[in-house]
């Protein structure tokens, strides 16, 4: 940047280097005025400026009209390189394309999206783009949201309420609950009762260690309590624990019901309400018209449509 002169530059803009080409192409200020819809008098004016900027006359009068100077025809080839640099910025990047690209993605999914939505979704995104490579990190909503704020993600997937007004999010879908414990566990001899539900031992999958959650606050409305014997921070250690314990866990309907059977568990809807949540994708809006982003955002969506 330092080596920029600024004044002439600032001096250079697009109108005026746009009559340049335009003389060099009809030779004729009148007909140049036609093509810009220009006044004979910008024309002239821009004319001038033009030659103060370069220090050369660029245009000599002759019967047929102007004669480019060497100098005009020599600085010719860069002003039409800086007109097609101007109209490529201003036509946006190029599309992705995903058979050739060499691209890398930068994602933020923790274990519920790891667990079910993730690997399907890469398996589509990398059949077609074989050339991008994905990096996922597992960082938990204000972790994930400052990232994005960094530029250090381009796509979070979570639950972000009340996010930046500078992210945007979409919702891909809402999520329920099932209770999930060892086959033969006594609490499954019959229809998983309320009663029962509240006498059992439990695991609580919680990302800030706490002994509450989302099935506390319902059993809470009802003047119930559950005894919580465990805090986990993530799915399949839970599920793994319930698998060789006593204890019930009750984790998102798509965890459960998908990898219940590698884990020897059975499953059951719970026997109280529990509001569901949504699974929303968040990205900053400086990235929303980047050609790659779009390309996943589409590929999501289409993958959502299919699979939800």
């Amino acid at each position: 940047m330092t080596d920029f002169d600024f004044n002439k530059i600032r001096r250079l803009d697009g109108t005026v280097l746009l009559v340049f080409s335009e003389l060099m192409r009809l030779r004729k200020a009148s007909d140049v005025a036609v093509s810009l819809g220009l006044t004979n008098s910008a024309i002239s004016h821009a004319l001038r400026r033009l030659r103060d900027v370069f220090g050369d006359e660029l245009f000599l009068r002759r019967p047929h009209g102007l004669e480019p100077t060497a100098f005009a025809l020599e600085v010719e080839p860069a002003i039409t390189r800086s007109l097609l640099q101007m109209q490529e910025a201003l036509a946006g990047p190029k599309g992705f394309d995903p058979a050739s690209a060499r691209a890398h993605l930068r994602v933020s999914a923790y274990d519920y999206e790891v667990g079910t939505l993730v690997p399907d979704l890469l398996a589509d995104l990398t059949a077609k783009a074989p050339g991008l490579d994905v990096s996922i990190l597992s960082l938990v909503r204000q972790s994930a949201v400052q990232a994005l704020m960094d530029g250090a993600l381009d796509i979070a997937f979570g639950f972000f309420p009340n996010a930046d007004e500078r992210l945007l999010t979409h919702q891909l879908m809402r999520e329920r609950y099932l209770v999930a414990g060892r086959k033969d566990h006594p609490a499954f001899a019959g229809p998983l009762s309320l009663e029962a539900y509240v006498a059992a031992d439990h695991a609580l999958v919680s990302q800030d260690r706490t002994m509450r959650g989302i099935v506390d606050q319902a059993l809470a409305g009802l003047g119930k309590q559950r005894r919580v014997r465990v805090s986990l921070p993530s799915f399949f250690p839970a599920l793994f624990l319930a698998s060789r314990s006593d204890l019930l866990v009750t984790i998102p309907y798509k965890i459960d019901s998908r990898n219940a059977d590698r884990f020897g568990l059975s499953y059951v809807p719970p026997p109280l309400e529990i509001r569901s949540f949504p699974l929303q994708l968040a990205y900053h809006r400086r990235d929303q018209r980047g050609a790659m982003l779009g390309w996943v955002l589409g590929r999501i969506r289409t993958f959502m449509t299919k699979h939800d």
